[in-house]
């Protein structure tokens, strides 16, 4: 019998404290990076948590610490459910405007696109326009993967195009305070809204191609008219609710490769594949999808796909026709 009880009490005696300790982490973490306000509270309320759950854990008597920690779990969770996105906070420059959009009929009243120009990432002059644009009219959708470091992680998004040759960029971003610089780990907790940046391309891919210089590769969807404006509906209905109920923005829930899905109504097992949280291989999860096109292998269409853009350019009012010059999708047409 004591050889049955050995494993039994060793398992008790590191259950409890590992699970103590991981909950610590991600508590104080979530606290750390939260948007609580002044500063001093914020690092205040952190350094608290951590304290108490290393005073919890000093506790001998296992009743009497379970039930400590159960009550400090419940306040914990009880803040983070009632910690609300916002909209109104000292945002980044880039984030500072919603965009809107409301359909009236067949027609689609776009509102605060953004065309910024410029001179580096930061030095920039700020721009905005308003647009319609008729349903009837839409024509592709193109998915565009961006690579700044490496092949696993890139930021993934979508341009809309009409036959009169405009094109709709929409990105869907971490909404970021002035005060906060970027930070990857922040992504899993309250720290960042989410946003649909909706944009010129000369400024959303243009910014990527030409200004920091990363890999972009363009593609075309292969969907039916319906499914496009579909999509395209399901993308305006968020980015006018997001003007009235702020989300949070999530690494691993809500982030924009799961956005995109659930925007295109993607079947459930797909968004657990997982290219979704890599999203370096969004497009190679697209081709089995057979969304794009399937005349070349995945790694020739990879390939072709890439923008490739003169030393020293800089977007133009060409721009979205230039950066397909040389693409499959307008190699195909011609």
């Amino acid at each position: 019998m004591t050889e049955h009880k050995m494993p039994a009490r060793s398992l008790k005696k590191w259950i409890l404290p590992t699970l103590t300790g991981l909950f610590a982490i991600y508590a104080s973490a979530a606290l750390y990076y939260s948007t609580l306000e002044p500063e001093p509270l914020r690092l205040g309320a952190t350094a608290i948590c951590a304290l108490l759950f290393i005073l919890t854990g000093l506790i001998r008597k296992t009743l009497q610490r379970c039930a400590i920690l159960l009550g400090m779990v419940t306040c914990f969770f009880i803040w983070f459910y009632t910690d609300r996105p916002s909209n109104t906070r000292d945002w980044a420059g880039e984030y500072a405007v919603l965009a809107d959009a409301v359909q009236e009929g067949r027609i689609i009243h776009v509102h605060n696109i953004r065309n910024f120009s410029y001179k580096t990432e930061s030095d920039y002059t700020p721009h905005y326009y308003n647009a319609d644009f008729n349903l009837d009219h839409l024509s592709s959708i193109d998915l565009i993967t961006s690579y700044w470091s490496g092949d696993s992680i890139a930021h993934v998004f979508l341009s809309f195009g009409f036959d009169d040759g405009r094109h709709l960029a929409v990105s869907i971003e971490t909404r970021r305070q002035k005060k906060f610089a970027y930070s990857t780990i922040a992504g899993f907790f309250h720290h960042y809204e989410l946003t649909y940046v909706t944009a010129d391309e000369r400024d959303l891919i243009g910014v990527r191609t030409d200004i920091r210089k990363e890999r972009v590769y363009l593609y075309q969807l292969e969907l039916s008219p319906q499914t496009r404006e579909a999509v395209f509906k399901n993308y305006l209905t968020e980015i006018h609710q997001l003007n009235t109920q702020p989300r949070w923005y999530n690494t691993l829930l809500d982030n924009c490769t799961t956005e995109i899905l659930a925007r295109a109504n993607a079947r459930t097992r797909y968004r657990l594949d997982w290219r979704v949280l890599l999203s370096g291989y969004t497009a190679s999860l697209a081709y089995d999808l057979e969304l794009l096109n399937t005349h070349y292998d995945f790694a020739t269409l990879h390939r072709l796909s890439r923008i490739i853009r003169p030393e020293n350019a800089t977007p133009d009012e060409n721009y979205s026709n230039e950066i397909r010059e040389s693409l499959p999708i307008t190699l195909a047409n011609k």
